[in-house]
């Protein structure tokens, strides 16, 4: 499976972004999406995670309540909206898919995205 994830940018803090993560070849309803982000010097962390059937999210404490992942079955792509974002947010975010199970560990997926840069300026 080859995923692409899109929508980056430089936002000021308080802005939005719609983050999007696409596959070729794979219909992505028949996977469990997650979104993990890594910033300069630190290590690669959850995010987000939509279950195959769209029913189960999961969400990081740091952005519940300002970030919604979504599923858009007839585009095929899975969605990262994000808003009220922070300079703490500022990382490469990668999208991410498991053919097994929903869950918050980077291990549990298999095919991983290019990674799309997000900075939030103070």
């Amino acid at each position: 499976v080859q995923l692409q994830a899109s929508g980056g940018g430089l936002v000021q803090a308080g802005g939005s972004l719609r983050l999007s993560c696409a596959a070729s070849g794979f219909t992505l309803d028949y996977l469990d999406i997650g979104w993990f982000r890594q910033a300069p010097g630190k290590e690669r962390e959850f995010v987000a995670a939509i279950s195959r059937s769209g029913g189960t999210t999961y969400y990081a404490d740091s952005v519940k309540g300002r970030f919604t992942i979504s599923r858009d079955s007839a585009k095929n792509t899975v969605s990262l909206q994000m808003s009220s974002l922070r300079p703490e947010d500022t990382a490469v975010y990668y999208c991410a898919a498991s053919r097994a199970v929903v869950s918050r560990i980077p291990i549990s997926y298999d095919s991983w995205g290019q990674g799309t840069q997000v900075t939030v300026s103070s």
